[in-house]
């Protein structure tokens, strides 16, 4: 046997089973920048099985938190990050639903949005994964830089609404700028779920550093 396998430390089934989650919704946003890159339908059916599978993953979780088993970390800050990352994905699933259903057209902007939504997701992703072999500041600096991300969407997110209302608009065009106005409103709650999934990763930070 090999003796450097018996003192191996066993890796902690709750951290495994939120780097499946945040896996899947790195994925799932990777998957909807593609979405507003090609508007694919295919690709919007993927967003949403993407979004049924980290469901499960997050049902098994909250089954486990409930058993009398040890954390690793706080039981609140498990569900807590396993929370905000489940928003994400959520909104990402419903942002496609409503653009598909009400046949919103992507603009620049949307893109810009998604592609930054998407880098904030790997960078969450990272940061739960550093967790789990106990890099507690590299998983800090993943977790900063997906609210630096965030950041730059509201940025995006105010030049969008700013140009959008520009113009002087007659009745028969403000429905279409409603409709792309929600849209816009969707990718900028999902940065703000993805900031507050930052948070949770740093207070957890915070408390076993």
């Amino acid at each position: 046997m090999n003796i450097q396998g018996i003192f191996r430390r066993k890796p902690n089934k709750f951290i495994q089973l939120l780097v499946q989650q945040t896996n899947l919704t790195a994925h799932g946003l990777s998957l909807l920048k593609t979405y507003m890159e090609k508007r694919d339908h295919g690709v919007a059916a993927q967003i949403s099985r993407t979004e049924k599978d980290a469901d499960e993953i997050r049902r098994i979780l909250i089954e486990e938190l409930m058993r009398k088993s040890v954390t690793p970390f706080d039981r609140g800050d498990i569900f807590a990050i396993s929370r905000e990352v489940d928003d994400v994905l959520d909104y990402a699933n419903t942002t496609v639903d409503e653009m598909e259903i009400l046949d919103v057209p992507t603009t620049p902007y949307m893109l810009r949005m998604a592609s930054l939504l998407n880098d904030a997701a790997q960078e969450i992703d990272l940061a739960v994964q550093r967790l789990q072999s106990r890099h507690y500041a590299v998983a800090t600096d993943h977790a900063q830089r997906a609210k630096a991300l965030e950041n730059r969407v509201e940025t995006v997110y105010r030049e969008a609404i700013s140009d959008l209302f520009t113009e002087p608009k007659n009745l028969k065009q403000l429905m279409p700028i409603m409709k792309v106005r929600e849209g816009y409103r969707h990718l900028s709650n999902m940065a703000d779920r993805e900031d507050a999934a930052a948070n949770a990763i740093s207070d957890v930070i915070m408390k076993v550093s």
